[in-house]
Formats: C-alpha cells, sequence, structure tokens
C-alpha cells in the first residue's frame, strides 16, 4: 500500500469518526451493504485510473471498480471532460435529448438482438422491467431462474439467491427460498428454481410449469453461482424449450456485458429475446437498460392504441448518465475489450501459478475480465458445489482482508473485475499477494 500524505492531511475526521457519525442515520452506518467492513470501513478521499486513496492517505488498487461497473476506472478524463461540459447544460428535462438517442444507437449496434432499447436507472431496475415485459408479452406471471443466481433486489429476482442446505431441498426440484424476511409465499409460487448447467434437470423442473412461464432468465456467467459460463448446450435447450412452450429467453447481462463486444451472448448459437444491462453502461454513474426484439419491446411503446406495460423513470436517460455511458462505451471498443481479457487470461494464470506454489485447494473460474477465487481443489459448476460453509467463509474473508492491507481491493467473494486503467503492474501486484495470502491461511485449510 501506499500513503499520500497530502490527501491524509487535508481530511479533517478519520474513517472510524466518519463510521461512528454514519451509525447515527444510517442503519449499520451504510446506504449499500458492499462496503460494510470491520471493524468499520474506509472512507475514499479521490480516485484515479485503478487506485484510490482514503481519506487515511492510503491507496488501494481497485479490482472491485464500484462492484464491476467502472469499465475504464476513475475518473477517466474524456468522460470527465463530455459530463462537465453536459453539467452546464443541465443535468435532467422533461424532454429528450439528442446523446439518448445516439447513446441508443450505439448500443443497438454492438448485439444483433437489440433491435430496440429503454433506458431505466440500474441493473435492479432493468431486470424488473425485463420480468414485467415478459409478463405483459405472454400474459403469463411466472418465471423460472437458477439457483443462487443474482439478479438484484426486486422480489421475484432474488428468489433462492440465498438458498443453504438447510432449505434449498431436492437437486431434482430446488425450494423456492426467499431472502428477505416477510417475502409474500405468492412471490416464492411465482418463482421456479431450476439448476445451472444441467439441462435434464432443468427441463424436467421446467416441463411440470410449460403453460404457466412468461420467462426465463439466465445470467450467462453468474458471479454469485459460481462464476462459470453457462453452456452451449444448457443454453440451447433452455431457448428451444421458450419456443416450444410459447415462452421467452431472457438474460440478465449487467455485469456480463463487459465480457465481450456484444455482451456474453456473443458465445451463443442463439438470442436471448429481451437482455437487461447496467453497471458499465452508464460510464461511471446510476444506469440500466432493456434491449430486444421488436415485437416484444412494443409492449412498453405508448403510441400503441393499448400500452401493455406503462413504464416510466424520473431519471431514465438523463443526458448526465447518457453522455457518460456513451463516451465509456465508444472507448470500450473491440479493441479495448480484447485488450481487457487478455490481461485478465495473465491474471488467472498468475493466480493458478500462486495456488500450485502455495500447495493448497483453490481454483480460480471465470472468463472474459472477471475471475473469482475458490477454496475449493476442484472448480464448480453449480451454485451447490460453489456454497461456502461457515468455515470457508471465513477464510474467504481472512483472504480478503489479508489482500486489502496489500493494497488489493476486492468483491467481497474474492472476485476481481478488471479495468482498462490497469497494466501487467497491477496483476504482478494482486498475484504476489494472492500468494502471500494462499500461504497465510494455508495452516487454517
Amino acid at each position: 500500500m501506499k500513503q499520500d500524505l497530502t490527501v491524509a492531511n487535508q481530511s479533517k475526521a478519520s474513517s472510524k469518526d466518519l463510521f461512528q457519525q454514519a451509525c447515527e442515520v444510517l442503519p449499520g452506518g451504510v446506504s449499500r451493504n458492499t462496503i460494510f467492513r470491520r471493524p468499520h470501513p474506509h472512507y475514499a478521499a479521490k480516485a484515479e485510473g485503478c487506485y484510490v486513496t482514503d481519506i487515511e492517505g492510503i491507496q488501494r488498487i481497485d479490482f472491485a471498480n464500484n462492484m464491476a461497473s467502472l469499465i475504464h476506472g476513475h475518473t477517466h478524463p474524456a468522460i470527465v471532460q463530455a459530463v462537465t461540459e453536459q453539467l452546464q447544460r443541465g443535468t435532467a428535462f422533461t424532454m429528450g435529448t439528442e446523446v439518448e438517442l445516439r447513446y441508443a444507437q450505439l448500443l443497438c449496434g454492438r448485439a444483433p438482438g437489440f433491435e430496440k432499447i429503454r433506458f431505466v436507472n440500474s441493473g435492479t431496475e432493468a431486470v424488473m422491467a425485463m420480468i414485467k415485459a415478459a409478463r405483459a408479452y405472454t400474459g403469463k406471471s411466472k418465471i423460472a431462474k437458477v439457483e443462487g443466481a443474482y439478479h438484484g433486489s426486486y422480489d421475484f429476482a432474488e428468489v433462492s439467491q440465498t438458498a443453504s442446505p438447510d432449505n434449498w431441498g431436492d437437486r431434482d426440484k430446488p425450494a423456492s427460498v426467499p431472502v428477505a424476511y416477510g417475502t409474500p409465499e405468492s412471490v416464492l409460487n411465482d418463482v421456479v428454481i431450476i439448476p445451472f448447467n444441467d439441462p435434464t434437470r432443468a427441463l424436467a423442473i421446467l416441463d411440470q410449469y410449460a403453460d404457466e412461464l412468461a420467462c426465463i432468465i439466465i445470467d450467462p456467467l453468474p458471479h454469485r453461482v459460481c462464476l462459470a459460463p453457462a453452456s452451449e448446450e444448457f443454453i440451447k435447450a433452455l431457448y428451444l424449450w421458450t419456443r416450444k412452450n410459447d415462452s421467452l429467453l431472457v438474460f440478465d447481462e449487467v455485469i456480463t456485458f463487459r465480457n465481450y463486444y456484444g455482451g456474453s451472448q456473443e458465445n451463443y448459437s442463439v438470442r436471448p429475446d429481451l437482455t437487461s444491462m447496467g453497471k458499465i453502461i452508464g460510464g461511471g454513474f446510476p444506469a440500466g437498460a432493456l434491449a430486444g426484439r421488436t415485437d416484444v419491446m412494443k409492449v412498453l411503446d405508448p403510441s400503441e392504441g393499448k400500452m401493455l406495460l406503462p413504464h416510466s423513470g424520473t431519471f431514465s436517460a438523463n443526458p448526465i448518465t447518457m453522455t457518460a455511458g456513451l463516451i465509456a462505451m465508444e472507448l470500450f471498443d473491440q479493441s479495448a475489450v480484447t485488450q481487457l481479457n487478455h490481461l485478465a487470461d495473465k491474471a488467472r494464470q498468475q493466480i493458478e501459478q500462486a495456488i500450485k506454489i502455495a500447495d493448497i485447494p483453490a481454483c480460480v473460474t471465470g472468463a472474459g475480465s472477471m475471475f473469482r477465487i475458490h477454496l475449493k481443489a476442484e472448480a464448480p459448476q453449480n451454485y451447490r458445489e460453489a456454497y461456502m460453509d461457515t468455515k470457508t467463509s471465513g477464510l474467504i474473508k481472512t483472504l480478503i482482508d489479508y489482500l486489502y492491507d496489500e493494497g488489493c481491493m476486492m468483491i467481497n467473494t474474492c472476485t476481481a473485475t478488471l479495468s482498462t486503467a490497469m497494466t501487467v503492474k497491477e496483476i504482478d501486484h494482486l498475484s504476489e499477494a494472492m500468494l502471500k495470502g494462499f500461504k497465510k491461511i494455508k495452516p487454517l485449510l
């Protein structure tokens, strides 16, 4: 870690002091649980490129990138300049803007299945709109999703996100498990859970609800499940099932759109009917989008005589986000995608080598510019194989805390998402810290 004494000297309060004040006005002292850490979170003072400096003046490499949303790291000059210029013209209007159109054209040009697009304000909102659009189009209410998959905080989308051996039920018929206390039983009844990358079991479960499912929602590289890619066999089987049963196959690419120029759906022979996006498409600002087939997206069309899904949002397609997103995605062209993915390949290779040197039961999963560390000898292929018991969760936390102390910020599942601001220098630092961390936890395994 590097200390910036200028920042430290400017700070009038420590992170500990700020957290104590925050606990008086914020539940647990935070507005999002992902930044919570003991004994207290650290507070950012500034960031540039792939480095974040806290108010104590400590500098760390940002492998979390605000939960995968900063594809170019922090304060990219071109984005800062464009947003600054737009700020002077206005931040939100009850009117459309040309930049919304230009950005829609850019994104629709990146993926063949993006015939129409609608902008919203977050990934959660994009997934919610996608599910509601599928219901409106099909006239059906139930949805199917993969066990353990994270799709934001919409009641229906979050079912079985945190299932455990105590409540997840039989592998041939996984239970619909609530995340939040007080989730209505009716919500659980309208969500069908299927296992990941197991087409035989999945289709057997889906067949029981053939006339009731509006859509099957899939994250093609589900972070919370195991961060292994969905197989071609699995995706194609689900696609064909939806064609046979008048349902839709919808992709959640809120995180995975970063992995290829046209999103992770590039890897498959079939196209989803709808796709939700978020994170990187905001260029560092809150953003979401729903894109897909023209006939399905028509449920949102206010010019239709009978609008099946009335939808709006006060800050949807606001010019600040549209400007930042447009610049960010223009910069994230095919060359940038390829270069970043090659850097991630190098990181995975070096971490695998560190695992061998440390001689511990661990592995790396992932694709594109994302990877995750598991304290398991074999790479897990589904949520149940990736599930961490109390001991393993504790060891992962110990490893993450050690990496943090070594100047590497990770997502709390020991996952990294890279940015174009990174170089081999930062990857070398991470792999060296990983090796030390593996040796540190080895006696505890």
